[in-house]
């Protein structure tokens, strides 16, 4: 199952909405903790995580937001942009708080 489009348009209340089940709440919160500098992972959210994946699951999930994550950074150093490959299409913005 991919992500839906409610999900892209939720993203930002991710914790509240009805659109994420208990598993991606987990995950998103992996991915927004291994974001920030230093990454930090509090031992409650290992504990969720392993409620709803296994060793391998876990290893796969930190592996893949890791690799997003040095995307993000590597493109910003060289202002790599938008190639217009998802024109009309949007990008989930956190909002402002």
């Amino acid at each position: 199952m991919g992500v839906t489009e409610r999900q892209l348009m939720d993203l930002s209340r991710y914790e509240t909405s009805d659109a994420f089940n208990d598993a991606e709440r987990a995950a998103i919160d992996l991915a927004v903790a291994m974001a920030k500098t230093p990454p930090e992972i509090p031992a409650a959210l290992t504990e969720r995580l392993r409620e709803h994946f296994d060793e391998a699951q876990l290893v796969e999930l930190a592996a893949t937001i890791a690799w997003e994550n040095y995307r993000a950074r590597f493109n910003r150093v060289f202002g790599v942009r938008s190639s217009g490959f998802s024109q009309g299409a949007f990008c989930a913005l956190p909002e402002k708080l």
